[in-house]
């Protein structure tokens, strides 16, 4: 058996645990770069309390295994009485893990913006919301977009955590092929060959969003 063989003859599953991780990959990023925007304005906001809350997110996350947030995700809110499909757990954990590297490279864009954008913006009557809605953030944007494209690309890489918690991903395929007595080896190449598929179409759209809107260099 040579390994085209491997892949024609298990297609339709390599199918299903490629969309697995593309569903992961997509809504795990939207909600990080909500969350992660929402964060970054909470780290520079003239309250302490939000300033608080955004310091500790990121402290918190970025300092905790993501596979120790799984298990806390997909074993440990059940407990509680949370009963949500483990698809839906791995977004979240996903989703909350990646947000607080969002919400740093957002926060390090809003630093690269002049002080007296947001001096003009409050002289005029605006709120600190409007400000960092309207005059602040599109601006930043500019800026953070090549390290947002970095930290997307390894939340698809980290999707495959999933896998481990009975989600269909891409990794979890090789399970299946390996009890069908197919080549563990080939296996893995188009396994990898997905995830590489996977990370350069977000390189690729974020090179894109670089060369219109990035900052000219």
């Amino acid at each position: 058996m040579n390994g085209l063989d491997v892949l024609t003859d298990n297609f339709s599953l390599y199918g299903e645990g490629f969309l697995g991780t593309l569903r992961l990959t997509v809504y795990a990023s939207l909600l990080a770069l909500a969350v992660g925007v929402v964060m970054a304005g909470c780290r520079v906001a003239p309250v302490a309390a939000l300033r608080a809350l955004g310091t500790a997110w990121v402290t918190v996350l970025r300092n905790t295994p993501l596979t120790l947030l799984f298990f806390a995700m997909l074993l440990g809110l059940p407990r509680f009485g949370v009963a949500l499909p483990f698809e839906v757990f791995a977004v979240l954990a996903l989703g909350c893990y990646t947000s607080a590297f969002i919400c740093e490279a957002v926060r390090s864009g809003i630093g690269t913006v002049p002080v007296g954008q947001g001096e003009a913006a409050r002289s005029l009557g605006m709120t600190f919301g409007q400000t960092l809605a309207t005059v602040i953030l599109p601006q930043a944007f500019r800026t953070v977009i090549p390290p947002i494209g970095s930290t997307l690309i390894a939340l698809a890489k980290n999707s495959a955590i999933a896998g481990s918690f009975s989600v269909v991903e891409l990794l979890s395929t090789y399970k299946t092929l390996n009890e069908n007595g197919y080549s563990i080896i080939w296996s893995f190449v188009w396994i990898a060959l997905g995830y590489l598929v996977l990370t350069l179409s977000i390189s690729a759209l974020f090179n894109a969003l670089e060369k219109r809107y990035g900052v000219a260099r």
